[in-house]
């Protein structure tokens, strides 16, 4: 992968000096993983950041017998840079939706980098920041309708990872209960909502190609209220 590309691919390394790119690239280390593999293990964290090539994860957290999805990561985005700094035990681990493709460098050498190119240090707590923000923004949401919290997350999956396509922003097909996780709403509302949605034609939901097309991203927009 050229310098050029990973800096575009990866808004973390959109500031990064190309000496810092060239050396994260040759460090690096390349990792595949079929769908409903574990990426990343509860005990794995701190280890290593990780960053999406291509696919789709979700970060959950075990709860009892069972587990919670707590976000939806893909294309350009990346995970493990808070356990870095952290030290305290894990009960999360990220399992991938798609077939999918990382590339990870391991935390001595992020914590070197982070230390060698201030713009990129600055760069990452900005990334961090806007997480922050949006945790935030979804506390606040805790009371609205079933409808707009899951037309929200839609609209935010859409923004960050979307593939637009002559049908609209493609995005994988998440399924509901990762939905319905994340949105924190029930998997019922989560499946009701979707099929109206489908009904209406904002959104079209094409199962055998795993593939969520946002048609009309505009009154999904409205409908979150982000207009």
């Amino acid at each position: 992968m050229y310098t050029e590309v990973f800096s575009e691919l990866f808004p973390l390394m959109s500031t990064a000096n190309p000496q810092t790119l060239e050396w994260l690239l040759s460090i690096a280390v390349e990792h595949e993983y079929p769908t409903g593999r574990a990426v990343l293990m509860e005990d794995a964290w701190g280890n290593a950041v990780y960053f999406v090539v291509s696919g789709w994860v979700k970060v959950r957290r075990t709860v009892g017998e069972g587990s919670v999805a707590l976000a939806i990561l893909s294309r350009g985005d990346f995970f493990g840079e808070m356990a870095i700094l952290d030290e305290s035990p894990r009960s999360t681990d990220v399992i991938a939706l798609s077939p999918v493709k990382l590339l990870s460098v391991a935390r001595e050498k992020f914590i070197q980098i982070l230390f060698k190119d201030p713009q990129l240090h600055h760069r990452m707590l900005q990334l961090m920041v806007r997480r922050l923000r949006h945790a935030n923004v979804r506390l606040q949401m805790r009371s609205s309708p079933p409808a707009v919290k899951l037309a929200h997350t839609l609209v935010s999956l859409g923004e960050n990872y979307a593939h637009q396509t002559a049908k609209g922003k493609e995005i994988f097909h998440i399924p509901f209960k990762d939905l319905a996780d994340v949105t924190e709403i029930g998997v019922e509302e989560t499946t009701k909502i979707m099929e109206k949605l489908h009904e209406k034609g904002w959104i079209k939901i094409d199962t055998v190609n795993q593939a969520i097309f946002l048609v009309n991203f505009r009154q999904l927009m409205n409908l979150a209220g982000k207009v």
